[in-house]
This record gives structure tokens, C-alpha cells and sequence, in this order.
């Protein structure tokens, strides 16, 4: 009889190394702080030193090593850099998170096209020209993990911002097209899509829209909003031998907003 794998060892990351853009606060650390519970090395690709030095100090608490990277995902030669740097202080890549996200508010009629472009460099086309650079690496490995971050509105039309409902509905199928091409490779794609997460992006919503904040509790069948912290099973998950066999798929974390 072939001997069984524990169900431990699968989620086992010890060795592994994760690079997690913008992986110094909401989603991104709660994320960072999964995979390394799990055993991984972090690289953390973010623009705030103080930001990322916190960070650091969270992930290396959990005993595990930390390198910092300061990048600006939507600028290709720095992503090029990035991985660069990444493979030449860690050795290796396994996981890549593309988490790094901004978004843009406002009437779509009253938008500049310099919003638009600018959301969408840095949500659909940074996690593009990552996926990309870590490519040849993960195959000289023998094959890794790439896990993008989406949204609800990577499934619903966003009532507030046009460009950021845009850029997730791109994520998906960007992460589908990937995992087709590269599942020759052995690296498996696929798509987080958080619900509705207390982070710095939307921790302003009580007080300053408490009607949509109620209305948007009042949906979410777990009875609350959720925490970064909540990600880190589902990255965990997608960063594991545990889906070897799941690539373009969309993994939906809200609370069961989206089925209520």
C-alpha cells in the first residue's frame, strides 16, 4: 500500500520562500504572517520602510527569516529587480503573492483616464509582470505557487470605483489564462477573493458611510467583518502541496456575503 501523506505535511511550507507584495499591512500581512506560520520565509515588497520594518518583526517573532524589498509594482524595472533581489537573498522562490492594490473613487464620467491607468497598473498589470519574472524560476525549481488577490467585485459591479471593479474582474481571468499556460510547469494559479476586510482601505467606512457599513454587516452571514488574519488559511491553502491539484480557480473568503 503506497504510504500516505499526513495531513499536516501538506500544509507544510518549511523551506519554502513567499513573495508577498504590499505584505506590510491589511491583507498582505495577514497573509505574510499565514505563510509563515506555516513554515515560509517572507519577502516583503512594499514601498513603507516603517511599515515593512513592523512587519518584519511579526514574521521573525513566528521564527522564521524575512527580507525586505522596497518596491513600486507598477514600474516593470522594478519588478524585474524584485524577483532578482528576492532569488539572491533567499536562493529560490516558491510562492508568489500579488496582493499590492489600490483603488480609486468616484463617478466613472468624472474619472481622469490617469485613475484609471494608474489602478490598473498597479492591481492587474504589477501582478501580470510579477507572475511573469518568477516564471523561469519556479520552472528551474520544478514548479511553485502563484496566488492573486481579487475582490468581490472581481464578481460584482462596484458601485464606487469603476477602475478597481475592472482591475479584479481582470485578475481572474488573468489567473485562469496562467493557469492553462503553465500548468506544464507544475505551477498552480489561482485567485483569493476576500470579502469585506477590516484594513486601512476600509476602516473609515463606519464612520464616514454608516448606512452602507450597516447595510453591508447586515448581509454577511457570519455576523461580522473579517480580519487579515482570515486570509491566511486560504493563502496557506493556495501556497501548499495541499492544491496540487487546484489551479484557476477563484477561492472565495467573505463570510458568505456573496452567497447570501
Amino acid at each position: 500500500m503506497a504510504e500516505q501523506t499526513s495531513t499536516h505535511s501538506l500544509f507544510d511550507l518549511t523551506g519554502k520562500v513567499a513573495i508577498v507584495t504590499g505584505g506590510n499591512g491589511g491583507i498582505g500581512l495577514g497573509i505574510a504572517l499565514g505563510l509563515a506560520g506555516a513554515g515560509a520565509d517572507i519577502v516583503i515588497a512594499a514601498r513603507d520602510p516603517v511599515k515593512t520594518a513592523e512587519a518584519m518583526l511579526q514574521i521573525e517573532a513566528l521564527g522564521r527569516r524575512a527580507v525586505s524589498l522596497p518596491v513600486d509594482v507598477s514600474q516593470e524595472a522594478a519588478v524585474k529587480r524584485m524577483v532578482a533581489d528576492a532569488v539572491d537573498s533567499m536562493g529560490r522562490i516558491d510562492v508568489l503573492v500579488n496582493n499590492a492594490g489600490i483603488v480609486a473613487r468616484g463617478e466613472p464620467q468624472d474619472l481622469p483616464v490617469a485613475d484609471w491607468d494608474m489602478v490598473m497598473n498597479v492591481n492587474l498589470r504589477s501582478a501580470f509582470m510579477a507572475s511573469k519574472e518568477v516564471h523561469p524560476q519556479m520552472v528551474k525549481q520544478g514548479g511553485g505557487k502563484i496566488i492573486n488577490i481579487g475582490s468581490l467585485y472581481s464578481i460584482f459591479g462596484s458601485n464606487n470605483s469603476t477602475p478597481y471593479g475592472a482591475s479584479k474582474g481582470g485578475v481572474v481571468q488573468m489567473t485562469k489564462s496562467l493557469a492553462v499556460f503553465w500548468a506544464k510547469d507544475n505551477i498552480q494559479v489561482n485567485v483569493l477573493l476576500p470579502g469585506w476586510i477590516t484594513t486601512p482601505m476600509t476602516q473609515g467606512i463606519p464612520q464616514a458611510a454608516p448606512e452602507r457599513y450597516k447595510t453591508i454587516s447586515d448581509r454577511i452571514p457570519a455576523g461580522r467583518w473579517g480580519l487579515p488574519e482570515d486570509m491566511a488559511g486560504a493563502a496557506v491553502f493556495l501556497a501548499s502541496r495541499a492544491s496540487d491539484y487546484v489551479t484557476g480557480s477563484s477561492l472565495v473568503a467573505d463570510g458568505g456575503y456573496s452567497a447570501n
